[in-house]
């Protein structure tokens, strides 16, 4: 086991208190906003989003490829704790933005520490512990997706896509029960409202984990890589409109069953396809597992913020 100076272990502290501070700013100073992220240039707070996360991205993006030492670590370090700031930012949004959803708002929280402790690991990189490879692997990913995400965000595809499936939703709800049409991005039965499709509900996150997932995988030829994403998207796709319909027919009669259609029935069934397509993608690509399963050893690596966090644990 390496041992660590007294100030590396006195630094390595910073890691959980910069995450706890990010999450007590992104509360109190960035209330929730309902606006796309190409409205945000006219707003101070939501431009200040806008450069964090696109500079953070960057970073990310430089340091999967640069292969100089310790540069490419303390850049990606900079990366992750810019993309955590940026969901710190997002926490009122998640909660509010989704109807009080405190499922979206610990997830983001939890996120915020995960990825303050990528960048931990980045640092103990850089300090001369072993280079894993699934620390680039997860700065590809971050980059990739966050790119292709928040780009579409960020034009007015965002617009278009969420009346592309609000349309296609409705249709396959029309074909169960009849009387359905569309009015925007709400959707009408009997003319009355049922529900209204936003960004979220268009699938965007599942289709660019996976597209972030596979394309950084730099050990894989692109015929396997292309053969991945497409027993991954088409599904993804096609289940979210199932799931769209579903949650509008459960809510058709009873407004009130909104939070247990959307918020239980239809993310458990979301998760529990994600789960599904994930281990389908392994049998063919199993490089993605191998660095998923890396990613979740992390912890055995025993630097200087496990090793005190372990005495304390003994000494309670």
């Amino acid at each position: 086991m390496k041992q660590y100076s007294k100030t590396d272990e006195s630094f390595s502290f910073l890691f959980l208190v910069i995450p706890i501070t990010f999450v007590i700013v992104g509360v109190l100073f960035f209330p929730y906003k309902s606006m796309y992220l190409f409205q945000r240039f006219q707003e101070p707070d939501l431009l200040l989003q806008t450069v964090v996360l696109f500079s953070s991205l960057l970073c990310l993006f430089l340091g999967f490829f640069w292969k100089a030492k310790n540069t490419e670590n303390y850049l990606k370090m900079a990366g992750w704790f810019g993309f955590s700031f940026f969901w710190a930012t997002k926490i009122n949004e998640l909660y509010y933005g989704e109807g009080e959803d405190i499922v979206n708002a610990f997830l983001c929280i939890a996120g915020i520490f995960l990825l303050c402790y990528v960048a931990y690991h980045e640092w103990i990189t850089a300090k001369g512990e072993k280079h894993v490879r699934c620390l680039n692997w997860a700065a590809g990913v971050a980059a990739t997706a966050g790119l292709i995400y928040f780009v579409v965000e960020l034009t007015p595809l965002a617009y278009w896509l969420v009346d592309v499936v609000t349309v296609q939703s409705a249709a396959l709800l029309n074909l169960i029960i009849g009387n359905v049409e569309t009015e925007g991005n709400v959707i009408l039965y009997d003319g009355a409202y049922v529900v209204n499709i936003i960004f979220a509900c268009t699938a965007i996150q599942s289709i660019v984990i996976f597209v972030g997932g596979i394309l950084p995988l730099s050990q894989v030829e692109w015929k396997r890589k292309m053969y991945g994403l497409l027993i991954t998207i088409v599904p993804i796709y096609f289940l979210n409109l199932f799931r769209n319909a579903l949650i509008a027919l459960l809510v058709k009669d009873n407004p009130d069953m909104f939070f247990m259609a959307h918020n239980v029935i239809g993310k458990g069934l979301s998760l529990v396809a994600l789960v599904l397509l994930l281990l389908i993608v392994s049998k063919r690509i199993p490089e993605l597992f191998d660095e998923i399963i890396c990613l979740s050893e992390l912890p055995t690596r025993n630097g200087p913020l496990e090793q005190q966090l372990k005495r304390l644990w003994r000494k309670s």
